[in-house]
């Protein structure tokens, strides 16, 4: 048995892939850290503090370090992780209905989690395009409007980006 047929292979998402001597990354994130910031870190935009392993809303420490929450640094170069895309009779007749859930499942969500963030709401033609942070906010919008209207919920994940694509019409 050769030395590279004993690759190691790592399922869990974003581990790289070894084989053949080559690391590959199953998915690449440029705005998840390479390392977790020195805590206290405060983002210097939204106020959330990096405390106990995760980005949280607390009190800004006086002796906090400063950096953009990865939710920031999105949102300053308008690099969305999820996209949702609403459509057909339903969001044509109650559109304000429509919005009210996706504007109080997001705003639900940034209270818990502050890297979850809508940025952006885009009306088109018979459509609605929303933007996130965060690939579970772009999911929980799709799911909550599922679990609401009914209609047809689709979830595409892009291979090799930390990237959603979530289309829901009814």
């Amino acid at each position: 048995m050769s030395k590279h047929s004993k690759a190691t292979r790592f399922h869990s998402i974003g581990a790289p892939v070894r084989g053949k001597g080559v690391i590959v990354e199953r998915e690449h994130d440029p705005y998840r850290a390479k390392a977790k910031p020195a805590e206290p870190t405060a983002c210097p935009e939204c106020h959330a503090v990096f405390h106990a392993g995760r980005w949280q809303w607390l009190e800004n420490p006086a002796e906090a370090h400063e950096a953009l929450c990865p939710a920031c640094q999105r949102l300053r170069d308008r690099f969305p992780a999820g996209y949702v895309t609403l459509g057909g009779d339903l969001l044509r007749d109650h559109k304000n209905e429509v919005m009210e859930l996706v504007k109080h499942r997001a705003e639900h969500a940034r209270d818990e989690h502050p890297l979850q963030r809508l940025m952006e709401i885009q009306e088109q033609p018979g459509a609605v395009q929303i933007t996130t942070t965060d690939t579970h906010l772009a999911r929980g919008i799709g799911e909550a409007l599922h679990h609401a209207y009914r209609g047809e919920l689709k979830f595409r994940y892009e291979h090799g980006q930390e990237l959603l694509r979530v289309h829901w019409t009814r």
